[in-house]
């Protein structure tokens, strides 16, 4: 039980504030007889086109218990809405959840939420909610205790949907269904219950759940079953058919009989001579062609429906193909994990902060964040190609989209290979210049070694020879350098040309001005001609080197 101790008073969204007294016992236990018993119901046996559309009206106009019943019922016995239900649930459930928070939300309540998600029964509560998928809503019961010194659920306890209704008048807000109030129930306690009820379309919340469309598949589906086993039953054996004398007797009649229905199980019989047994063969009778196109048809929609797609569980197809389908899926899974979030934040984050930290003006809240599939091979390359020209990218959100931890301090790190001895580098102040003469590669210095006080990046022949001495320097390298720098000095040698050129174009009214006066007072291109030939014999250079 809950200790009696005071606690710092909220209103859900309903308007109620949590009471001591309900915290920490069972407000929606099950009953052995009444609204809320859970055995001896069922409703799809016999099931027929009447009845299920008296069913969902009875649903939409408050009465829900045999829909409800029906849709447990669907998830035993039709097996493919069963398995597309359990793909998108097992789905949520395998996206972990995170506490996401501002700036603004004090560390220890932070800790306190992380630690409130972080456990076993956490999890199996989540891993139910996806359940209001099916059904519209899902419930579950938190049972509240104080444990050092801080006042959280100990135990969550899953609710049948049948034990709730909703209210008379808005048919929005959740009740327990109880005999003291049939028709509006019992309010639910504050701070008592985590209520998911999904959107997947607008309207009631009752008449949202994918087993209110998928009952028309269902039905369907057990008719065409039922037909296709009648049709195999009856065509699946050839038809035999005795013939006797007419001068036969009713007892060889009836031997003749015997021995036909007997064919059908024991596949051998015995008759008298002169009787005479033929099978029948039946052409034409393609059982698959009628009822199962029909099975598989209704199968596609209710794939549609739940997953949003056919492809990864019917069609198989193509990647470019699974490609498009999986992002129609993404769609559907980041919804999901999306509304699940806001429903743990509301019901059990919220009420968890204000009753042990007291009001806040921001709240931590649960985030089931979905890693979209990245192209490790593309991003890469882009990056690699674009830092060298100035942009900026963050370590931390390259590490999150490649799925990269940050590396701790005492762990080995990978880098990039190191020369042994880079000469590539200019000489501190008062260090010794290197001798390409004594160099210990075996090649022959091609010039003289590089000035002391030349800057990194300077192509004369002294930096050229020490470039080719150093060993495992690549000349591609330099060149792609060689072309970043140039590309960063364009407006020094574009001005000259361009600037004429747009007053030119400002002054002259036809083309034919344009060119008159192109001739006359052209633009200057000799910064550009000279910039091209110092970078092109220093390129020249680098592959005289690398060639060396």
């Amino acid at each position: 039980m809950v200790k009696p101790a005071e606690i710092i008073r909220f209103q859900d969204r309903w308007g109620r504030t949590p009471e001591v007294a309900s915290l920490g016992s069972e407000f929606a236990f099950p009953q052995t007889s009444g609204p809320r018993r859970v055995i001896g119901e069922a409703v799809a046996s016999g099931l027929g086109p009447e009845r299920l559309a008296g069913i969902l009206r009875e649903s939409a106009n408050g009465y829900s218990r045999a829909y409800l019943t029906l849709a447990e019922e669907m998830e035993e016995r039709y097996l493919h809405y069963a398995s597309q239900l359990q793909t998108r649930r097992l789905a949520i459930e395998g996206i972990p959840v995170s506490i996401e928070h501002d700036d603004k939300v004090p560390k220890k309540i932070v800790d306190a939420v992380n630690e409130l998600v972080d456990g076993a029964a956490f999890d199996e509560m989540a891993g139910s909610l996806p359940d209001a998928i099916g059904k519209g809503y899902s419930a579950v019961e938190m049972i509240w205790e104080y444990q050092n010194r801080v006042l959280k659920p100990v135990e969550y306890k899953w609710r049948d949907q049948r034990f709730f209704q909703f209210d008379e008048a808005t048919q929005t807000e959740l009740r327990l269904a109880d005999m003291a109030d049939p028709r509006n129930g019992l309010a639910l306690p504050a701070a008592k219950f985590i209520t998911h009820m999904p959107r997947s379309k607008m309207g009631l919340p009752i008449r949202r759940g994918m087993a209110r469309p998928a009952a028309w598949a269902f039905l369907i589906q057990s008719f065409a079953l039922k037909d296709w086993a009648s049709f195999a039953e009856i065509y699946g054996v050839p038809l035999r058919v005795g013939k006797y004398h007419s001068a036969a007797s009713e007892g060889d009649k009836r031997t003749l009989l015997q021995a036909v229905r007997m064919i059908a199980n024991d596949a051998a019989a015995i008759i008298p001579i002169g009787m005479e047994l033929e099978f029948q063969k039946v052409e034409g009778q393609h059982g698959a062609a009628v009822f199962g196109e029909l099975i598989d048809y209704v199968d596609k929609q209710v794939s549609k429906l739940v997953c949003g797609q056919t492809m990864t569980s019917d069609d198989g197809g193509s990647l470019a193909q699974a490609k498009v389908h999986d992002d129609v899926r993404m769609d559907i899974l980041k919804a999901d994990g999306k509304q699940q979030g806001q429903t743990v934040t509301r019901d059990l984050i919220i009420p968890f902060v204000v009753m042990n930290f007291g009001p806040q003006e921001v709240y931590p809240r649960a985030e089931y964040a979905v890693a979209e599939p990245e192209d490790i091979k593309a991003l890469t390359g882009a990056v690699s190609v674009l830092v060298p020209l100035g942009l900026k990218v963050s370590q931390r959100e390259m590490r999150e989209r490649v799925g990269l931890s940050e590396p701790q301090d005492d762990e080995e790190l990978l880098g990039a290979p190191t020369a042994k001895d880079d000469r590539t580098k200019p000489p501190k102040p008062g260090e010794k210049t290197p001798d390409p003469a004594n160099d210990d590669t075996g090649k022959a210095p091609i010039a003289a070694s590089a000035p002391a006080g030349h800057v990194a990046g300077c192509r004369c022949g002294g930096c050229l020879a020490t470039l080719a001495a150093a060993p495992g320097a690549s000349g591609v390298r330099d060149v792609e350098a060689l072309a970043a720098e140039a590309l960063a000095e364009w407006e020094d040698v574009t001005d000259p040309i361009l600037s004429p050129l747009r007053s030119i174009m400002a002054k002259a009214k036809t083309y034919d001005q344009v060119l008159e006066m192109l001739s006359a007072e052209g633009p200057d291109t000799r910064a550009l001609r000279e910039r091209l030939a110092e970078l092109t014999a220093t390129a020249r250079g680098i592959g005289d080197v690398e060639d060396a």
